[in-house]
């Protein structure tokens, strides 16, 4: 269920700006892309394709007036990766944010540390490819427009990139790396500017089967008594991409004190 407090709470003037979201079927970049959306902002939505969620998401914000576009491809396959950004950026004509949020767990259920015997070099394949790889190839790929347009970049790491357990000590192991990736990313594609956030525990359509006591841990543990919502996240994501015009490089953690 969308949060209108959040949702109508964030407003910025963004008509004539453009914005790719990846992995915006569902969860957090749906929500990113509803919010960039209803500030006026151009959206391609990115999503994997066989997934009907994507063309379904893309009717359901045109429905409600936002000017947005399909962009079917997988950030974990080269030169897929890049050519789904080359063509999302010129059907929208520029690019003023690129949003890595596509990623996967590779997993259902979470991967305890003591059980290092189940992670397997496919899962390691499969995480390093979609959720590194992928944030690098797009922020490739997508440069020259940035750059053309003194854009941002704002990728999703994890607090599990911040010593905190997360499904698996291979996820954990890529968003750590997203966290790295983003200072270098800051410092080489300057003055494009470059952040990413570290969500905690979410109320989303993530992979992870969540038991009912895990979903209450995460609640208990929380300095604020909640869960993140999706549109806690996309607001985050919305203000890097263009309002905070002196944050470069940095990882914002959005867990509501879950790590304190």
């Amino acid at each position: 269920m969308v949060n209108l407090s959040i949702a109508n709470k964030l407003r910025y003037d963004l008509d004539g700006k453009a914005a790719l979201v990846t992995g915006a079927a569902s969860g957090i970049g749906l929500a990113t892309a509803a919010m960039l959306g209803r500030n006026g902002c151009a959206v391609a939505i990115n999503f994997l394709a066989d997934d009907a969620r994507g063309p379904e998401a893309v009717a359901k914000l045109r429905q409600q007036g936002m000017k947005v576009i399909g962009a079917p491809g997988n950030v974990g396959v080269a030169g897929e990766c890049e050519a789904m950004v080359e063509s999302a950026c010129k059907r929208l004509g520029r690019l003023d944010l690129l949003v890595n949020n596509a990623g996967t767990p590779g997993v259902t259920n979470i991967i305890p540390p003591a059980r290092i015997d189940l992670i397997t070099e496919e899962l390691w394949d499969t995480l390093l490819e979609v959720n590194l790889k992928g944030v690098f190839r797009c922020s490739k790929a997508a440069f020259p427009w940035l750059k053309e347009s003194a854009g941002a970049v704002v990728s999703t790491a994890s607090i599990s990139g911040l010593n905190y357990p997360g499904s698996s000590m291979a996820y954990g192991a890529t968003k750590a790396g997203v966290v790295s990736l983003t200072k270098n990313l800051a410092r080489g594609l300057a003055p494009v500017r470059v952040n990413a956030i570290a969500p905690g525990a979410v109320n989303s359509s993530w992979q992870i089967e969540w038991t009912p006591e895990q979903r209450q841990q995460s609640i208990d543990k929380a300095v604020l008594k909640r869960r993140c919502e999706v549109e806690d996240l996309a607001e985050v994501i919305v203000f890097l991409g263009f309002g905070a015009t002196m944050i470069t490089g940095q990882t914002i953690v959005v867990d509501g004190g879950l790590t304190l």
